[in-house]
């Protein structure tokens, strides 16, 4: 397997649960390390631009106003088959579903509170990444 990498949002929900580290201890025993990471406060822009492939979704407004209502710890992530790995340890994206030992199984609200995002390709993930960090950024 190759070493890859994969973008990751600890979201509102989690931050506000003081939940960082926990997630974070997760992903790093899944096998992810963590390259690059800042605590933000996503603007209305930030969020409408990234989930703007969800725009005409009728959930599109109350997901961008969750995304900003505190704030989120963006990350990098590396390792063998990031996109893969990283899913697998956030767990399905309803908590109810997830399996045990997962972020949102463990972690989770709900299923708007669920705690992370994650890249679902490896192409998605280069995006994601670019939209949230400058390549001097990330010193993995």
């Amino acid at each position: 397997m190759a070493v890859t990498r994969t973008f990751s949002i600890i979201k509102p929900d989690a931050t506000r649960r003081n939940l960082t580290g926990a997630v974070t201890k997760m992903l790093e025993e899944a096998g992810l390390r963590v390259i690059a990471s800042k605590r933000i406060q996503m603007t209305r822009e930030q969020a409408e631009g990234f989930y703007g492939v969800h725009r005409e979704r009728p959930f599109f407004n109350d997901l961008v106003t969750f995304m900003t209502s505190g704030p989120v710890v963006v990350q990098v992530l590396e390792g063998e088959d990031a996109v893969k790995r990283n899913r697998d340890i956030m767990g399905a994206t309803n908590p109810t579903n997830a399996e045990p030992g997962t972020i949102r199984k463990e972690l989770a609200e709900s299923i708007e509170a669920n705690s992370v995002h994650g890249s679902d390709s490896d192409e998605n993930a280069k995006i994601e990444i670019d939209f949230f960090f400058k390549p001097e950024e990330i010193v993995g």
